[in-house]
Parts: structure tokens; C-alpha cells; sequence
């Protein structure tokens, strides 16, 4: 009995400072990219140094109990802001936007079109659009008579649809690896509005780490470049925590529209334990946020993104 007692004590030992080291290690994760890679489940290391801590005050072993309190503190410091802060603000046009990863292996077409249908969004931005995708979408014109669509075998074809007039539409083809960037203008409330969304590649390997990084840039520079209020959207395959992601916030100025609404995670919805923030909406100062949520499964590996933002006065 001693034996198995001290076999679980020696695991929960083991878990925490596993839990510790990660915590730590990961807050560096500008050394390399293996770190980064797992700088991106900073609500699991909180939680799960939360619960240690609960376990060893239990056990009433104060030593373990105060790393553990030490690491729940750090771990809060990088989650718990996202809960507070909004800057909410309702004045002025409101516009819905609807951000999907569709996930181009998936084929549920209906349940995308049943989210759209209960949302009603004014603006909706679609990612690894296919061929197949294409098609299906060609049923949303008659009510988004304004679009555009990029589809690409693979995972970064792209697209948009909007209810309200544009004043221009194109992509870019963002560099290394000339993957398609939609960058759209409007005017709203007397005010030029440009949204810009965006799909890097997934960092895994160096030169993928790489191209992500140059990718951002370039979406940054894009959007420095931008007359009037700006919203950022897309899949970037970053969290909240990345140091390239913060690069990305610090260069543009720009805030993510979580800020207050919580840390919404939103890939991968097969494993929900693990999920992770890594689609995101930003925007300028002139733009207010309503409302940021994530809305339901559509067939997809990611949640999609509902954001409602306020432009004008």
C-alpha cells in the first residue's frame, strides 16, 4: 500500500515539474521554434498548474505547493488578461464577420451554410477554399453579391463574400510562397475601411517557421500601408502567446478583438483539450469591437471566428 502511494506521489512530483519546466521554458520560445510550438498551450499549462496546486496543498507538501502557486501566478499573468479590458464600444456601423477555416478535406457543405444562415454575417471570410469549396459557395452571390474567390487544391485557396459594396477587392500573393491574401476595401459610415485576411503556411519545419515569419511581415507592412481603419483576419498560425504573433501586434498597432472576450480557442476540434487560440481578428483604433465569440463546428478541424465590430461614430 506504501508502495502504490508512493509510486502516485512520484508521478504527481513528475507532473509537476514537467508542468513547471514547460511553463518556464516555453515563456523563451524566441530561441527556437521547437519551443514556440509548444508556447501555444499556456491555458493548459495554467490549468493544469492550477490543479497540482490544489493536489499538493491536499497532500500538504508546501514545497511542491509553492513552486506550483508560483507557476499558476506566471501562467495567469499571460492567460487571465484576455478576460478583461474590452474595449467595447457600440456607436457608430456595426458589421458582422465570419472567419472559417473550412479545412479542405472537409465535404459537410450544409453545415457551413447553416451557420451562415443563423449568424447572418455582413462580411464572411472562408480558408482552404478548393475547387470543390468553389462550387459550393457559388449558392452564397445571390444574397453576398459581393466576392471574390482564390480556390487552390491544397490547404490556401481563399475567399470572400459581403453583403455590403466594396470599393475594391484583390488578392495578394504574400511572400515566400506566393500563398493568396485577400485584401478588401469599403466605406462605412463615411469612413474607408480595409480588411485584410490571411493564411500562412504551418511552422513545422525551419523553412516553414521561415515562411510563416515572412508572411506575417508582409501582412504587417500591408496593413501599415492601409488608409483609414483596418481588421486583420485569418487562420495565422500563431497564438496569442507567440513571440511572432506579439512582433505582428507591435509592428501594426493593431489589438485582437479577444481582448475582454476571453482566450477562445479555436483548432483542433479533435482533440478539445489541447485546443489552442490560433485564428484571430485584429483591428485599428478606429475601430470598436461588439462582440468576439467562436461559433459552431462546420465539419472543420478549427472553429470558426464571429467578430462584430463598430466603424465610425
Amino acid at each position: 500500500m506504501l508502495k502504490k502511494r508512493v509510486t502516485w506521489i512520484g508521478l504527481l512530483q513528475a507532473a509537476a515539474i514537467v508542468t513547471i519546466l514547460f511553463s518556464v521554458v516555453t515563456s523563451f520560445d524566441f530561441v527556437h521554434r521547437y519551443i514556440e510550438l509548444y508556447s501555444h498551450f499556456r491555458l493548459q499549462y495554467f490549468a493544469a498548474s492550477l490543479l497540482l496546486l490544489i493536489v499538493f496543498i491536499v497532500l500538504q507538501s508546501p514545497k511542491y505547493a509553492v513552486l506550483l502557486l508560483v507557476t499558476v501566478v506566471f501562467n495567469a499573468s499571460y492567460v487571465l488578461p484576455w478576460y478583461f479590458g474590452a474595449t467595447r464600444v457600440e456607436n457608430g456601423s456595426t458589421i458582422k464577420l465570419l472567419h472559417a477555416n473550412l479545412y479542405a478535406g472537409n465535404d459537410q457543405y450544409e453545415r457551413l451554410f447553416e451557420l451562415i444562415e443563423a449568424e447572418q454575417p455582413d462580411v464572411i471570410f472562408l480558408q482552404e477554399v478548393t475547387q470543390k469549396w468553389r462550387d459550393a459557395t457559388l449558392r452564397l452571390r445571390g444574397d453576398y453579391p459581393h466576392n471574390y474567390v482564390a480556390a487552390r487544391e491544397g490547404s490556401f485557396g481563399i475567399a470572400m463574400f459581403s453583403r455590403i459594396a466594396l470599393d475594391s477587392v484583390t488578392h495578394a500573393d504574400s511572400p515566400p510562397l506566393n500563398y493568396p491574401t485577400i485584401v478588401t476595401t469599403m466605406t462605412v459610415n463615411n469612413e474607408a475601411l480595409t480588411l485584410i485576411n490571411t493564411h500562412p503556411t504551418i511552422p513545422m519545419s525551419r523553412l516553414q517557421y521561415e515562411a510563416r515569419n515572412e508572411q506575417l511581415r508582409s501582412i504587417a507592412a500591408l496593413a501599415n500601408q492601409a488608409a483609414g481603419a483596418v481588421v486583420l483576419t485569418g487562420d495565422l498560425n500563431a497564438s496569442v502567446w507567440s513571440s511572432n504573433y506579439r512582433k505582428l501586434e507591435a509592428s501594426t498597432g493593431l489589438r485582437n478583438t479577444r481582448r475582454g472576450f476571453g482566450i477562445l480557442p479555436t483548432w483542433p476540434t479533435f482533440l478539445p483539450f489541447a485546443m489552442i487560440p490560433i485564428d484571430h481578428a485584429l483591428v485599428s483604433d478606429g475601430v470598436g469591437v461588439v462582440e468576439t465569440r467562436t461559433g459552431a463546428r462546420i465539419g472543420s478541424d478549427h472553429l470558426p471566428l464571429i467578430v462584430e465590430i463598430a466603424v465610425g461614430k
